[in-house]
């Protein structure tokens, strides 16, 4: 399978670059940044520190190939470029960018009309994983007097609060228990908690690739759910699953629960 890397001399870009050249199911034939890149014309393997694998970074226009799927962990800003160029060349997308606006998601899904798009606010198995077991947890508890809190850890770079992983867990517990209101942070004399909300809490410290803890909390007992990466590697593994998923699958809208069969 012939993959496209956005992003690729970033972080989760050189991860993806890596783990796929080593993987004899897929090939890099393509590698995007943006055109005043530093990286721009290097070889893509070589900025990801596993030599040369003959493929120059490059921009979406510049680029006359093709690939099967294209891997976007990029920026918000790229997102024009990389939805021209992926539905101009009938290309499919995973997109596991986070900070992405609400008119850059309805164009997304609006283009999974066109062709087959898989966006997922985490690409982690184990954290969507984790998402089906808080939605069990969370119907169970619909009415049973449980409070919900969401602690995110993330390294200090990560330029969006809460993650959009952290927001997701909110979306599906609140779906589930009916709750409406939402909270960021506490300070001052706020008073009693009032039940009907969720509480987010995010927190940015050192090189932390990323955890979630949620916490439903009841008279007498406490349930936490935490999932925790060692490394972007989860990251990078479950987008090229994801990736090997979309392989030959009609146009549509997907996510990692149908990469997982949850």
């Amino acid at each position: 399978m012939k993959i496209a890397i956005s992003g690729a001399a970033g972080r989760m870009g050189i991860r993806l670059i890596t783990l796929a050249s080593a993987d004899p199911d897929l090939e890099v034939v393509a590698a995007f940044e943006m055109k005043d890149h530093p990286k721009q014309g290097e070889d893509a393997g070589i900025v990801a520190g596993i030599g040369p694998i003959h493929v120059p970074i490059t921009t979406f226009e510049a680029f006359t190939g093709k690939a099967d799927a294209v891997i976007d962990f990029s920026s918000p800003m790229a997102f024009d470029s990389l939805l021209a160029w992926a539905l101009a060349s009938k290309t499919a997308i995973v997109y596991a960018t986070t900070g992405t606006s609400q008119d850059q998601m309805a164009r997304l899904r609006e283009a999974a009309k066109v062709i087959p798009v898989l966006w997922s606010p985490s690409m982690s198995m184990c954290v969507n994983l984790t998402m089906k077991l808080a939605k069990i947890a969370a119907k169970t508890l619909a009415d049973k007097d449980a409070d919900v809190e969401i602690l995110e850890r993330h390294h200090r770079y990560k330029a969006d609060a809460p993650s959009g992983t952290a927001l997701k867990f909110g979306q599906l517990i609140a779906e589930e228990m009916g709750i409406e209101n939402s909270r960021h942070g506490r300070e001052g004399k706020i008073g009693a908690r009032p039940h009907n909300e969720i509480a987010y809490h995010a927190i940015r410290v050192g090189d932390n690739p990323g955890e979630h803890t949620i916490v439903f909390g009841l008279l007498g007992e406490t349930l936490e759910l935490t999932v925790k990466a060692s490394n972007r590697d989860s990251y990078a593994s479950g987008a090229l699953a994801a990736a090997k998923y979309l392989s030959g699958k009609p146009v549509g809208f997907y996510g990692m629960d149908d990469v997982l069969d949850l």
